[in-house]
């Protein structure tokens, strides 16, 4: 019934009803002056009172329209009647209507909004035959009277009916236009929230494979160097001068990260092709040799997107041969002029009993599918290979195409 509005519109329609009041007033007595049937108020007194009645009733219902649409159509109801009740014409004051009839369409409840409505219709037929009655003594004396006033009081209603269906009908177009400012308000909010996902599942993907990596290289290292301390201990240096770089890596890239967390200043820099002998030496400085075979070659530069994804991927499956694997690593790249083969294939130890798959392979599998490709991890026989292909230039494929090993099917 009350509907929550700002206090500002709440005055600006009172204010607005105020001076509609003031204006149509005036007109309306002047306008029933002329007429010789203005009134069924003899009283010159009492019709200015019932003329101002009408007006105030009529024009406090357009000012609590956008307040409560309900109350104001009740109240517009009333005054109506008390219009009618009266003998007074259809004059300017029945302005403030098309306020009411506005707001009943454009702000009332779905079945407020066809109430609305039906007063249009009922509110000029209602007119009509009042015109048409309202002489009714001569209607029944003179027919030829008759018919014109009953043709005068047809046209009364067509336009009545017109004018109170515009203004319902505009009500009706501007709450069509608030649904779709909603709906888009809506569907705005729902893309930055999923934009915002997007870019956290992006940013958490990039510091796993960069702190899994980094602290599986200086894991690995300090292993080594606890060993080698005290038989060689230049070998141990070595390996103290790897971990001091790897981490200033790490932490540079972590930092990035945060950098795009906190302030949403773009992706920044990110890994291409000529990054990966980097990742091969680290790999070879933690104790494993990766035998690199590329074959066919790159037939030109590959795009940005295709670089990163192999980067991410060759980091994240070097990472898990560090972390399970035993040996070297065998990792396999082939450029065809339409896709990029990869393969990593090492040898595992067989996971503890009870464990599962991390996130290592759910963010290899989401790099493939960024850029329309598939990837499967498997384990077989004590080997653990990781297989991907990603098409040069196309785009996108469907979550239906990723690769049908399980997430879990090898270690993380």
């Amino acid at each position: 019934m009350i509907r929550p509005i700002s206090r500002v519109w709440l005055v600006l329609d009172i204010v607005g009803a105020i001076l509609g009041l003031l204006i149509t007033l005036p007109l309306s007595l002047i306008v029933t002056a002329s007429s010789t049937t203005g009134s069924w108020i003899a009283d010159p007194r009492w019709a200015l009172v019932h003329h101002a009645v009408v007006a105030v009733v009529l024009w406090g219902a357009a000012a609590i329209a956008r307040l409560s649409p309900p109350i104001a159509l009740a109240v517009a109801w009333v005054g109506a009647a008390v219009q009618l009740a009266g003998g007074m014409w259809p004059s300017p004051v029945n302005v403030a209507v098309f306020a009411v009839l506005f707001a009943t369409a454009a702000w009332g409840s779905r079945r407020l909004l066809w109430i609305g409505g039906a007063s249009a219709v009922a509110g000029g037929v209602i007119a009509g035959l009042y015109v048409a009655l309202i002489d009714r003594d001569m209607l029944i004396d003179d027919s030829s009277y008759a018919m014109r006033v009953l043709a005068f009081g047809s046209l009364v209603a067509a336009v009545v009916i017109l004018s109170l269906a515009m203004s319902w009908g505009a009500g009706l177009l501007w709450r069509l236009v608030l649904h779709g400012r909603m709906t888009r308000e809506a569907q705005q909010q729902a893309e930055a929230v999923a934009a915002e996902e997007a870019e956290r599942v992006r940013i958490a993907r990039d510091m796993h494979d960069i702190v899994a990596h980094s602290l599986a290289v200086v894991i690995a290292q300090a292993d080594g160097a606890r060993y080698a301390a005290a038989a060689q201990p230049e070998i141990a240096q070595e390996a103290m001068t790897t971990i001091a770089q790897t981490a200033r890596s790490a932490l540079s890239d972590v930092r990035m990260l945060l950098t795009q967390l906190r302030h949403r200043q773009g992706d920044g820099p990110q890994p291409t092709l000529a990054d990966l002998e980097t990742l091969f030496t680290h790999v070879r400085q933690a104790g494993i040799e990766p035998r690199v075979t590329v074959d066919p070659m790159p037939p030109g530069e590959p795009p940005g997107s295709i670089q990163l994804a192999v980067y991410r991927i060759l980091q994240e499956a070097l990472t898990n041969a560090l972390r399970h694997g035993e040996g070297d690593v065998d990792v396999r790249l082939s450029w065809w002029p339409d896709r990029v083969d990869l393969e990593v294939r090492n040898r595992i130890s067989s996971p503890p009993a009870g464990a599962g798959g991390g996130h290592g392979l759910v963010g290899m599998r989401e790099r493939a599918q960024l850029v329309g490709g598939t990837l499967q991890a498997q384990r077989d026989a004590g080997w653990f290979t990781v297989r991907a292909t990603m098409p040069i230039g196309a785009g996108p494929l469907g979550p239906g195409s990723l690769g049908s090993e399980p997430l879990g099917s090898g270690p993380a």
